[in-house]
């Protein structure tokens, strides 16, 4: 399917879901634009980027104030204490990609989170000193603004520094973000004494000011980099670790660097997928699934029938099966991204795929998994000329290790919980991996982070991505078939129910008004068992018309303080 629009779906196309899924999904309508679109979790930060746009900045420096906006006033998961990737198309049409996830400190060792039994101890991993990599964000946002943008960084952080001194009022959505760290906020009085008012949890309406992050900010708009990674903030983050029994360095924030690589890519019906190679492992997952699927005909079958999600569950337990035994760190590991994509592989892999049955996952070779929460953030701009950047960034879980150094004023990240605490035991978020992915100095954990840009006739298509740890490539994935295949515009693909499977556990995933009741009980009978979740990721996308070049752009429902807003 090519020409689309901004309209209901194709009747057949969503035919099979429940009627009152149906009924919403035949009233979603993006946001349309004709110059530029930026699409996030926090609407304040989504105008911060609008007004980039607006006063000539292009896609870069627009997405590198909401980076550090979102730090302000999305600090669950926005942030300057952890890492991310960054997507970009140019008009030109070169394709980039920016790795700045966190790395593990210098002082790591693969036994680290483990007694002297050999036992991991729970918690280390996830809420001490010694969960946290060395931070990416402030490295990442300045090396893709020096090299790509038109503005300077003194002019993109200042939003955010506006919003972080004079405050902002809190709306339900971002209340809802905070309530459930309320308690862990308590214990340590420099966060109390900012994320809660006298020793209560925020509520709707109130104003949360952050005046130690808006000096952090200045510093960092008068120094650069230098200031975050040589200077006083890097030396009070390693005093708060040293005083907190962990083992950053200043050698870990002088040594830390970020990475320029070429994106993952493959064809899909027609269209390019351009999206985040390792350390992810979201790219080549979602265009292994994609490719697995391509011979059938999805959109002939429709959205949410049994048919389509067979044959979807399958490829997904299959690619997940690949990624968690097969995918690393490229700097210490070889990522075998063209064999596993290669169509003999692919044939042989899809050849395995029973029409009637579902497959045990115990028959399916490789490590386990098991799903992880909203703790990231994605984001979506594109600018008057086509420049189009997809940003995913994350400090793991809400709020990272809920702990601030001293005055600083932002989280600090538990990324190292995404590694290997011991080959063969769940970490935090239950992902049982190998040593592929084992704690090594200096070693970026793996992430399922899936900034993606689909690209038609070499021009941005769908920028797209999403939070979710392992749930973000289900979305990702799913928020391109909505619209290749299903025929939806994009908030009907971002708003439509989701379902996710990973491989392990053997079970499939679903949200409330993805399947109907018979449908359930066809796939069940096929050997399938669900589980309902009321939300899975929050996409946060932007589709653009080939035919008028209007931008249409979708904010997810299920991240009600979310934004789509375009010019």
């Amino acid at each position: 399917m090519h020409a689309r629009e901004a309209s209901p779906p194709r009747t057949a196309a969503i035919a099979n879901a429940p009627a009152a899924t149906q009924a919403a999904l035949n009233q979603a309508k993006p946001v349309i634009a004709k110059h530029g679109m930026v699409v996030s979790a926090q609407h304040l930060a989504s105008m911060v980027g609008l007004d980039i746009l607006k006063r000539g900045g292009n896609a870069i420096d627009a997405a590198v104030a909401v980076g550090y906006a979102e730090a302000v006033v999305h600090p669950c998961c926005g942030n300057i204490g952890g890492g991310g990737f960054m997507t970009i198309h140019f008009k030109d049409g070169r394709d980039v990609f920016l790795d700045f996830r966190e790395k593990a400190p210098l002082k790591a060792t693969p036994t680290m989170f483990q007694d002297a039994k050999g036992n991991v101890v729970p918690g280390l991993s996830t809420d001490s000193y010694l969960g946290v990599g060395v931070p990416g964000t402030v490295m990442g946002l300045d090396e893709a603004l020096k090299k790509y943008g038109t503005m300077s960084l003194k002019q993109v952080i200042a939003p955010a520094i506006k919003l972080a001194s004079e405050g902002y009022v809190l709306e339900q959505g971002d209340v809802d973000f905070m309530d459930g760290s309320a308690e862990d906020f308590a214990k340590y009085p420099n966060v109390a004494a900012i994320f809660l008012d006298h020793g209560k949890p925020f509520v709707a309406g109130q104003r949360l000011v952050q005046k130690q992050l808006a000096q952090t900010l200045e510093q960092i708009a008068q120094g650069g980099t230098d200031a975050f990674y040589k200077g006083p903030i890097a030396h009070k983050l390693v005093a708060a670790s040293e005083a907190n029994h962990g083992i950053l360095s200043m050698k870990d924030f002088a040594d830390y660097t970020v990475q320029w690589d070429k994106p993952v890519q493959c064809d899909y019906r027609g269209y390019t997928i351009v999206s985040a190679p390792p350390p992810s492992s979201g790219g080549v997952t979602v265009c292994m699934i994609l490719k697995l699927v391509e011979p059938y005909a999805l959109g002939q079958w429709g959205y949410g029938s049994a048919k389509s999600l067979h044959y979807l569950v399958e490829a997904e337990r299959r690619a997940f099966a690949d990624r968690n035994t097969y995918l690393g760190d490229p700097a210490f590991v070889h990522n075998p991204i063209d064999r596993l994509l290669s169509p003999d592989h692919l044939a042989q892999v899809r050849a395995s795929i029973q029409p009637d049955k579902a497959t045990p996952s115990s028959d399916i070779k490789g490590s386990l998994g098991q799903p992880e929460g909203m703790h990231t953030t994605h984001y979506s701009v594109i600018d008057k000329d086509g420049n189009a950047v997809a940003v995913t960034y994350t400090i793991n879980y809400l709020f990272g290790i809920r702990q601030i150094a001293g005055d600083t004023g932002f989280f600090l990240n538990d990324e190292m919980d995404d590694l290997t605490g011991k080959p063969g035991v769940a970490n935090g978020a239950g992902l049982v991996q190998g040593v592929v992915n084992q704690v090594e100095p200096g070693k970026r954990p793996l992430s399922s982070m899936t900034p993606t840009i689909v690209l038609r006739d070499g021009k941005p298509f769908l920028l797209t991505g999403s939070p979710g740890s392992a749930t973000i490539i289900s979305t990702t994935m799913e928020s391109i078939v909505n619209v290749i295949d299903f025929g939806m515009n994009v908030q009907q693909a971002i708003d439509a129910p989701r379902m996710h499977h990973q491989w392990y556990p053997d079970v499939v995933y679903i949200e409330p008004g993805l399947v109907t009741p018979q449908t359930q009980k066809t796939l069940e009978a096929m050997g399938y068992t669900f589980e309902t979740r009321q939300a899975i990721g929050d996409d946060e996308a932007i589709l653009i018309d080939p035919r008028t070049g209007l931008r249409e752009g979708a904010s997810d429902p299920r991240t009600p303080a979310g934004l789509a807003a375009g010019y």
